[in-house]
């Protein structure tokens, strides 16, 4: 496993809310289907709304055990999302969504560590990696 995170997820209550706050810190994003996406150098910065955030992850958001935050390590291919995924289980992680196909047409399984961060393993065409990892953020069509 390279060692980096590509993407953080922020589950938010208030989507607006939320990507107006981080705009008057000067930050510029895109929305694309109640979803906004942040570049933050080589990585991403994503909203979305908390209680789909933890659907996807596979989690049971009862308040107590989910911070609303998932950490995204993605990779060059399907089978590297496995590979990420069973080394997780075999290092004593806990596999809470096995990779499965993704709505964006991706590839990706959740994991979470022993203090019970989330981590996501994608590997997400539409976002391709740099030879050194960094992830950019396509232009999405003229989202605003």
């Amino acid at each position: 496993m390279e060692q980096r995170v590509s993407i953080i997820t922020l589950g938010v209550a208030d989507l607006a809310r939320s990507r107006t706050f981080y705009e008057q810190l000067g930050w510029r994003g895109q929305e694309v289907e109640e979803t906004v996406f942040f570049q933050a150098g080589g990585q991403a910065v994503v909203l979305w709304a908390r209680d789909k955030v933890a659907a996807d992850a596979g989690i049971d958001d009862d308040g107590g055990t989910f911070g609303g935050i998932v950490l995204a390590h993605n990779v060059r291919s399907r089978s590297e999302v496995d590979d990420v995924i069973g080394a997780a289980a075999g290092a004593g992680g806990r596999v809470v969504k096995s990779p499965e196909e993704t709505f964006y047409g991706g590839y990706a399984g959740f994991f979470r560590d022993p203090d019970g961060h989330t981590w996501e393993v994608a590997h997400n065409p539409g976002f391709p990696l740099a030879p050194d990892g960094a992830l950019t953020v396509p232009d999405l069509g003229g989202a605003g």
